[in-house]
């Protein structure tokens, strides 16, 4: 064997076998700019190679007749080492490292893989990662795939329990009012998720586990009002107007400002009226179940958008706008569906008596309260002074979402 080159000894291997992977192996191994001398007993063996090397951009020279029984001397060539170079981890050399940009061309690369130069760019809209990142998302993927649970399991559906009709009914328009907004709840994460690049990939996994928890919430809520037999309540035109203009919002940060820190931020002072003033262990028990999986959303908006806010010094005047524009498109609806507000009245009474429909619809004033009172801390957290907190968050849509 010359000096400063290696020996691969093939034996009978062809390539049709695998003999490649040999030869790979020992060009990773050796010194840069040594040579490999090939031998094998494969008929085959030097046409196949020097198609292989051809393809892989090695240098190539067969042995003379006195060499035997080497085949051939092969060395990385100029264009193998250029394609190396040219190739790039995805964010860095380890896994864990965030890259600012994800550039098209890594497609679907796992984060930290080395990608090849060269192939189909892949159209995410969302590429910059102070975009898309929160510093909690993985730690809430974690949280969120340890609590998922099974409707089927975790709530007694048989539980023994006879309400007044009127209180049922009440409970069913509730129910129904819930599903239609739970429904704009899963469409918008799942919108949202596919505009996001993979290179962020516990942002994609938490927004798929959260249209994951409101498909559940569907279920659990519609299971709910039809558990008696009866049909479902009323839809509003005010209530789907207002979750229209929620499905229409194109930009990644104001979408999950508008649900996450406003809408589903209300829907958590709801689910704790809806626990606290249950009339059946059934709706106790939903109600509660969603609102710890609505607080994991709340919590990654309100992250999300407090990381944002560091960075982009116009993102107040771009979330003032959208509830401004918001509240002016919706200035034509009648908010909250009075069968709705009824119902909610009556679950916090629970007669109709005087006094306790009295209870009940001060109990529903102190649910407002609670909600304003809510989003202005939310709304403070992401940087907006006292006053335009309480002014923003007096313009959010009367129907709560």
């Amino acid at each position: 064997m010359t000096p400063g080159t290696a020996m691969v000894d093939l034996g009978a291997l062809g390539f049709e076998q695998g003999a490649h992977l040999l030869l790979d192996r020992a060009l990773r191994q050796a010194p840069h700019g040594s040579r490999i001398e090939v031998l094998g007993t494969d008929p085959a063996l030097l046409p196949h190679l020097a198609v292989w090397c051809r393809h892989e951009g090695h240098e190539l020279r067969t042995a003379e007749p006195g060499e035997a029984p080497m085949v051939a001397r092969l060395r990385a060539g100029p264009a193998a080492e250029a394609r190396f170079k040219a190739a790039q981890r995805a964010g860095g050399p380890s896994a864990a490292q965030i890259a600012e940009r994800a550039p098209l061309h890594w497609g679907l690369a796992a984060r930290g893989a080395l990608v090849e130069a060269g192939g189909p760019e892949v159209p995410f809209t969302v590429v910059d990662r102070d975009i898309a990142w929160a510093d909690l998302a993985p730690r809430l993927y974690q949280h969120a795939a340890a609590s998922q649970w099974d409707p089927q399991d975790a709530v007694e559906w048989d539980a023994d329990f006879t309400l007044p009709d009127e209180i049922e009914a009440a409970v069913v328009q509730v129910m129904t009012y819930l599903v239609e907004n739970e429904q704009a709840a899963l469409v918008v994460p799942a919108r949202l998720l596919v505009q996001v690049h993979p290179h962020f990939r516990e942002v994609l996994q938490l927004l798929a586990v959260q249209a994951a928890d409101e498909a559940r919430h569907v279920e659990v809520f519609t299971r709910r009002a039809l558990l008696r037999g009866g049909a479902m309540g009323t839809s509003s035109v005010g209530g789907r107007a207002s979750l229209a203009t929620l499905l229409t919002e194109p930009d990644f940060s104001i979408a999950s400002f508008l649900l996450s820190v406003l809408g589903e931020g209300s829907f958590l002072s709801l689910l704790a009226f809806l626990e606290r003033h249950a009339p059946d262990p059934v709706t106790r028990r939903v109600s509660r179940l969603v609102r710890q999986d609505e607080a994991r959303h709340v919590a990654f908006g309100v992250g999300h958008l407090e990381h944002r806010a560091t960075v982009d010094p116009l993102l107040h005047d771009r979330l003032r706008a959208a509830v401004e524009r918001r509240h002016d498109a919706l200035t034509g609806t009648a908010g909250l569906n009075r069968d709705v507000f009824d119902s909610l009245v009556l679950l916090a009474a629970g007669s109709f008596e005087a006094q306790d429909i009295a209870r009940g619809w001060q109990a529903v004033r102190r649910l407002r309260t609670e909600m304003d009172e809510g989003r202005r801390h939310r709304l403070s957290r992401l940087g907006f002074s006292d006053g335009e907190a309480a002014a923003l968050s007096a313009l959010h849509t009367r129907n709560f979402m």
